[in-house]
């Protein structure tokens, strides 16, 4: 593999170690600084530094992380420019992502469950606070530290502010944003959505969490894309056979994942509150689901 030309040179201060992600339009690098300690460096791809679209991405990606400040939302440093090299210094979160803990694990235990979603949702209230949507809220876009239990919010790359207008859009009408398996049906129409399409998104991922599986059992894209727009989402507990998490946190789930934006609960704190009540109610003996680490162990033991 040839090493990335990035690694082992200083782009403003911050000494580049290894690549640690990358995604369409830039790469992620492990980097040090003398103030900062270690960071995680967004770097623009070399071919988008002309980009007008690009640039004003990753830019306003910038402007948007360091309008929030939160114990639950990783930390904006800097948003710079050296030598035609376009760069954002992050704070570097401890653990992985929530998406590959969960691969590892399977579902997680109710009550861990609800600590997660609780502090995700306080994290997503900060955003909303700020005048934006995050519109990409997914497993892939946390970091969890299974050590500490602590959950940070991170990528702020297509957040919103609902009140903008069209000419400060950077996606046109009739093309969504987000992640399939994670956005809200109002979403799909590619117009700018509100708060409820994060609880709609943080709703996914407690659903997630307690079944290992998604709402929508599709073999493909088109099959999910279709069932997003003309079906309901799997009940709770019939999510996978064996799971019984009780009426309450089902009604509670499934109302997160309501249809009409309306329908939904009014915040996304309100969510998260019923979501913890709800577990903290659910019998021990009914807790296990089948799935993670708690259900293999139980069943070693019978």
């Amino acid at each position: 593999m040839n090493r990335d030309p990035l690694v082992g040179t200083t782009i403003a201060g911050y000494t580049v170690q290894d690549v640690v992600g990358e995604g369409g339009t830039a790469l992620v690098y492990r980097a040090t600084h003398p103030q900062h300690g270690t960071v995680a460096l967004k770097i623009l791809r070399p071919k988008l530094r002309n980009d007008p679209t690009a640039v004003v991405r990753f830019e306003r990606e910038a402007g948007f992380g360091l309008r929030v400040t939160h114990p639950n939302v990783v930390r904006t440093i800097e948003l710079g420019e050296i030598d035609g090299v376009r760069f954002l210094a992050i704070e570097w979160a401890a653990g992985e992502l929530l998406e590959k803990v969960a691969k590892r694990t399977g579902a997680f235990p109710p009550k861990t469950a609800a600590a997660i979603v609780t502090q995700i949702a306080s994290a997503v209230q900060a955003v909303h606070d700020a005048g934006l949507v995050h519109r990409d809220l997914k497993p892939e876009n946390l970091m969890y530290d299974e050590a500490t239990g602590a959950v940070r919010l991170l990528d702020f790359g297509i957040a919103a502010e609902p009140t903008q207008g069209q000419d400060q859009r950077l996606t046109r009408d009739g093309f969504f944003v987000g992640t399939l398996l994670y956005v809200a049906p109002e979403a799909l129409s590619g117009v700018l959505v509100g708060p409820a399409a994060d609880q709609y998104s943080l709703a996914t991922i407690a659903y997630f969490l307690l079944a290992g599986v998604h709402p929508y059992n599709a073999r493909s894209t088109r099959e999910l894309l279709s069932a997003l727009l003309s079906s309901p989402p799997t009940p709770l507990n019939q999510a996978k056979p064996g799971l019984d998490l009780g009426a309450e946190v089902e009604r509670v789930v499934m109302r997160g994942l309501a249809r009409q934006p309306g329908d939904r609960y009014p915040d996304v704190t309100t969510f998260a509150s019923e979501f913890d009540i709800a577990v903290k109610a659910v019998p021990v003996t009914r807790t296990d689901a089948g799935g993670g680490l708690f259900g293999r162990v139980k069943k070693l033991f019978g």
